[in-house]
């Protein structure tokens, strides 16, 4: 496990440079909104921190800033140097403090978040379902009795028309794209398979349940390809 987690910080600090890029050309943009839509859900909680884990270049970090009041305090956490290298060099970033860490093990206190988010990461933190349970139990670990968790992640469109289109579009195009702007055939191989195997909504609320997490609820867009799941612990 620990050398698949070495390999996988490798590919992403590999990648950093054109990640974002190869986000919004295979999204039209669409990530964007996605982002700041969650960030909006994360903003009816309100509180004094909130953080964003998977940062990675700090995207939705940045959009957490933006809709936080001012006294919020918005970190983003990530395990890849490369990559909180380039959020923090953002001429927005100087509102948010970028930590590096594994999520898995959080250097955070116990129920000391108001907010916890993820956006297009834990489908990479799903080794194996155990294995993202006990990441989603972290989360419910250091969030605040009633405190918020969102995930904006890729999710399984219930049409079978529509699964097909998007699981096409993944595996061939989305690779194809990635490996051409970033040069890295590895990385989106990987990331693209990550999208293929994840769980559908509803799967994937049942455990975020199992990890401890109540008032569950997600919000399907895009015909089911993308989703939001808020939950509190």
């Amino acid at each position: 496990m620990k050398a698949m987690s070495k390999a996988i910080r490798s590919m992403f600090d590999e990648v950093s440079p054109t990640y974002e890029l190869v986000n919004h050309t295979i999204t039209f943009g669409l990530d964007t909104v996605w982002r700041r839509l969650a960030a909006v859900f994360a903003a009816r909680k309100g509180g004094a921190v909130w953080v964003d884990v998977c940062s990675g270049t700090g995207e939705m970090a940045l959009s957490l800033r933006h809709f936080a009041a001012t006294h919020t305090r918005v970190i983003g956490v990530d395990f890849s140097t490369p990559m909180l290298k380039k959020a923090a060099s953002k001429s927005e970033a100087g509102g948010v403090l970028f930590m590096l860490a594994d999520v898995k093990t959080l250097p955070l206190r116990s129920s000391s978040l108001d907010v916890l988010t993820v956006a297009f990461a834990i489908r990479n933190l799903h080794m194996s379902k155990r294995a993202l349970v006990g990441t989603l139990e972290e989360f419910h670990r250091v969030l605040k009795p009633d405190g918020l968790f969102i995930s904006l992640e890729t999710s399984q469109p219930s049409s079978k028309l529509i699964r097909w289109l998007f699981r096409s579009y993944v595996k061939w195009l989305v690779k194809t794209i990635g490996r051409t702007i970033s040069s890295s055939s590895s990385a989106y191989s990987y990331l693209s398979s990550t999208v293929l195997r994840f769980y559908g909504a509803e799967d994937f609320a049942e455990i975020i349940r199992e990890a401890g997490f109540s008032r569950i609820r997600f919000y399907s867009m895009m015909s089911g390809i993308v989703a939001i799941h808020e939950a509190r612990k």
